[in-house]
């Protein structure tokens, strides 16, 4: 019988990473040709310190808390690394104590434009706004091993109710400061702003190393114009609603990608047109044994099963999935594209995500 012939894609396979492995036979049953297909992924935006993710929807107990069950859903998807969207200071702070809880989980902070007013409205006797980006700061510093990014922050010109767009401005403004004392890359938000966004980007683009424009919808002359300022793009199922957005998300280059679930949220539903790309064979994206969790609504949760327009982190593996198709790639390397570009921009001084 001749030597077996090991094929390793993906080159970092240390044993804390629980990466999913699995082992597929080409060739016949004398297993001349071994390959060995190992998922490793990073899920750039998971806003997993919502109460959902622990059985509490809108303040009431649907289920128990299932937080264990749903990282390991994560690990055997073969997500290695979670980046936890912070979005105010106070949920920056319950993302860090989250972190801590568990390996593998890293927090983002900073202040999302619909909570903007917060700045504003922090009171006086604690010192206003001034104090508000102070403590951002302090959270930052206080916390280096854990925090790897500045945000969730930008422009959100579509739920104007929240936040008007002069306040929206000035404290996305105050956040580039953040990132240039912090030394930290930025994770961004933009959703219907014209040219006002990539405006405001551009003119701070001096003070911060780079970043990730997370969950993308915009148009390829703004994917474009954002690439050009050395950032990258980060892509969930939102960003695969229409035909437009495959086209679009079709021309990022491979080199600028990044993805992620922006669980409980964008998950890709049968409306979308980017669900017609998902395999028929529903139950194993990639080739490697992985499937897809069974889902049932919260009033009849399993611990084995996913809840039913709960969005989790383990459904990356279906963006996956679509982008490869976009791209005319195995879904391998889009994986590992996306790591390696999210490993150079958010951990590349961490040992544990290299």
């Amino acid at each position: 019988m001749a030597a077996t012939n090991f094929k390793i894609i993906g080159k970092w396979l240390k044993p804390y990473t629980k990466a999913t492995i699995n082992y597929l036979y080409i060739g016949g049953s004398n297993l001349m040709n071994l390959k060995l297909i190992c998922f490793v992924v990073i899920d750039i935006g998971a806003n997993l310190a919502d109460g959902v993710f622990f059985g509490n929807y809108r303040g009431k107990q649907a289920h128990p808390d299932d937080f264990e069950q749903i990282l390991q859903r994560s690990k055997d998807a073969g997500i290695v690394a979670m980046m936890v969207t912070g979005t105010n200071l106070k949920e920056s702070q319950e993302a860090i104590e989250l972190c801590r809880k568990h390996d593998g989980l890293y927090s983002t902070v900073g202040c999302h434009p619909t909570r903007s007013k917060e700045f504003h409205n922090y009171p006086s006797e604690k010192g206003g706004p001034s104090k508000y980006f102070d403590e951002l700061l302090k959270l930052i510093q206080n916390n280096r091993d854990k925090v790897v990014a500045v945000g969730e922050c930008g422009l959100d010109y579509d739920r104007l109710h929240f936040s008007d767009k002069e306040t929206q401005r000035i404290y996305f403004e105050k956040q580039f400061k953040l990132a240039e004392l912090s030394g930290l890359p930025m994770f961004l938000h933009d959703r219907n702003t014209g040219t006002e966004f990539y405006d405001m980007v551009r003119a701070n683009r001096s003070k911060f190393s780079t970043g990730v424009v997370h969950s993308f919808t915009g148009t390829a002359e703004e994917m474009k114009s954002l690439v050009d300022l050395d950032l990258y793009i980060g892509v969930n199922g939102c960003s695969l609603k229409t035909d437009e957005n495959l086209k679009v998300v079709s021309a990022i280059p491979l080199e600028r990608l990044m993805i992620e679930t922006d669980c409980p949220y964008c998950e890709i539903r049968p409306s979308h047109a980017g669900y017609k790309l998902l395999s028929n064979e529903a139950d194993n994206s990639g080739g490697d044994g992985w499937k897809i969790p069974g889902l049932k609504k919260k009033e009849k949760w399993e611990p084995t099963s996913m809840v039913k327009s709960r969005n989790e982190p383990c459904m990356i593996r279906q963006v996956i999935q679509v982008l490869a198709k976009l791209y005319g790639k195995s879904e391998i390397e889009v994986a590992n594209a996306a790591f390696e570009n999210t490993r150079k921009v958010f951990f590349s001084d961490r040992e544990e995500v290299s």
